[in-house]
């Protein structure tokens, strides 16, 4: 299979990229003395990748499983390097479930599963990084 995508310049160093998807997303970065940012960081967007590539794996897992949640997100932090060209060397990877009777196992099997197999973008950046995962359960107390 082979993805193409467009990159088109905005002015000054705005982008948008189309998406094989249809959809489209703005990229810019900092700029020393403008205040008004349009778009994303390219290089924060590779976290945003890693951790969108990894939830639609464990949500789409846990639904065929028939595991409830009241919510889950997943927070990536990314280590650039200190020379250019700058890159992610160590990722953390931190996945927070939420619920007042979470299957604890079935949510470690769902997020090994992505990590281990399914996740195309977390197999991109072992590549390149070190990559930590942690599963964090919040359990609210029924009232």
């Amino acid at each position: 299979m082979t993805h193409q995508i467009t990159t088109h310049w905005q002015g000054g160093l705005t982008f948008e990229s189309d998406n094989p998807s249809g959809k489209s997303v703005k990229m810019d970065t900092n700029i020393e003395g403008q205040v008004e940012r349009y778009g994303l960081s390219p290089k924060a967007m590779m976290l945003s990748s890693l951790a969108g590539c990894s939830a639609l794996d464990v949500i789409s897992t846990l639904d065929k499983m028939k595991v409830e949640l009241s919510d889950f997100k997943i927070e990536v932090t990314g280590e650039l390097t200190e020379v250019h060209p700058k890159y992610y060397h160590s990722v953390v990877v931190d996945y927070h479930f939420y619920g007042t009777d979470l299957n604890q196992i079935k949510c470690e099997r769902a997020v090994n599963l992505s990590v281990e197999k399914y996740c195309g973008v977390m197999e991109m950046f072992r590549r390149f990084a070190k990559i930590e995962t942690n599963i964090i359960y919040h359990i609210s107390t029924k009232l």
